[in-house]
């Protein structure tokens, strides 16, 4: 590294090289301690939300969970930690898979999160617990769903009609034209015949127009023809 560099370059760069260093533990000398004293503060040590410590499958108040054994989650496990027991049951004359029995094997886990994020109803998440050290394999095997609990049932969403689409504007009707009203009594005949006359245009009637007038020419004999007669 050095070859190219005369003696002094080379002890520069040496000095310079330890103090960056020195920089980095100074400054990491006087951060702030982060160092947890367990298990003297077990009972206040809280990890943080992104711990990953076991699989758990959360339950409502009325021991309900959401999986709907799919087996998603075990097929996405690299290592075969997930072991999903279904059974077929009929509900409402259909025939409907039912989750009998989840296992998951503690030792195995690579806490990969696979199975969390390939579940499509969010049925199992990790939780912070990190106390799992056992003295025999098989207490690490668990079971997540409790004794005596169902699949959460989904409430069930009316679909109402939709709303009649806007009828177009329509154009004002023209109004009715007044028809001829009968006359009630013969003597109110002569009457409306008399306003019905005066009402009536007569239309003038074409002039005759006069023909041309054909003009004659009088021929004057010649004074020979007179003589003779």
């Amino acid at each position: 590294m050095y070859k190219d560099k005369n003696y002094f370059e080379g002890l520069f760069c040496g000095v310079k090289s330890i103090c960056i260093g020195l920089k980095t533990t100074m400054r990491e000398f006087f951060t702030k301690k982060i160092t947890e004293q367990y298990p003297e503060n077990r009972k206040e040590l809280k990890m943080f939300d992104r711990f990953r410590g076991s699989l758990v499958m959360p339950h409502n108040e009325k021991n309900e969970h959401k999986c709907v054994a799919c087996g998603i989650c075990q097929m996405q496990c690299p290592n075969d930690t997930i072991n999903v027991v279904s059974e077929m049951v009929e509900v409402d004359g259909k025939k409907k898979k039912q989750l009998v029995r989840y296992e998951y094997n503690l030792g195995s886990c690579m806490f990969c999160m696979l199975c969390v994020t390939a579940c499509p109803h969010k049925a199992i998440t990790f939780d912070q617990s990190f106390e799992n050290a056992v003295f025999d394999r098989s207490k690490l095997i668990k079971v997540l769903n409790k004794p005596g609990s169902k699949v959460e049932e989904k409430p069930v969403v009316k679909k109402t009609a939709p709303a009649p689409a806007a009828k177009p504007a329509e154009t004002p009707a023209e109004a009715p034209k007044p028809e001829a009203v009968a006359p009630k009594t013969a003597e109110e005949q002569p009457r409306i015949e008399a306003v019905a006359a005066k009402t009536e245009v007569e239309q003038p009637k074409p002039e005759a127009v006069a023909a041309p007038k054909e003009e004659t020419t009088k021929v004057e004999q010649p004074e020979t023809e007179k003589a003779a007669e």
